[in-house]
């Protein structure tokens, strides 16, 4: 059995992609409400700033900074995973609601958080599931826009940023 090895890094900047088992789900969408709670409730257990979150159908993507001396990101998830999987009345059943694992980055700098906030952010679009990046319902893109980090109209139309991955 390989070894995983994750970074730990006390009070960093962190970047998931964290992705149910079945890429065919919803149940994220479907269960925004639940998905919602089970991040409050954990939050205010062990608190962490959530510097940028979309949530798509069957995964998401998230840029989170712990507090300082605080490594345990890892745990976080766990719980909000676990919590979620309850309230769904699926309780024991995580392994089949969720991939085992997520991926993480340490952010190294503000250039790399910047680089991956804007990744975030257009996932919806990449993917397909918006024309525009403002159109998504289920991203703190709107929590940035209302507090001046981001234009509305930020992130263009699919067919620019399709031109800008080609450049």
């Amino acid at each position: 059995m390989s070894q995983y090895r994750r970074s730990y890094l006390p009070g960093g900047s962190w970047f998931f992609t964290v992705n149910l088992r079945s890429r065919k789900s919803d149940l994220l969408c479907r269960h925004i409400d639940i998905l919602r709670h089970q991040v409050a409730r954990v939050k205010s257990r062990r608190p962490f700033i959530i510097n940028a979150w979309v949530v798509l159908p069957e995964h998401m993507h998230c840029i989170w900074t712990l507090p300082e001396n605080d490594t345990d990101y890892s745990g976080r998830w766990r719980e909000i995973k676990k919590g979620f999987t309850h309230a769904l009345g699926s309780a024991g059943l995580a392994d089949t609601i969720w991939q085992r694992r997520f991926w993480e980055h340490c952010l190294r700098d503000e250039e790399d958080l910047r680089r991956h906030k804007d990744y975030v952010y257009i996932n919806p679009v990449k993917h397909g599931w918006a024309k525009r990046v403002q159109d998504w319902p289920w991203s703190s893109f709107h929590r940035d826009v209302a507090a001046g980090l981001y234009p509305l109209d930020w992130g263009g139309e699919m067919a620019d940023i399709r031109a800008g991955e080609r450049e």
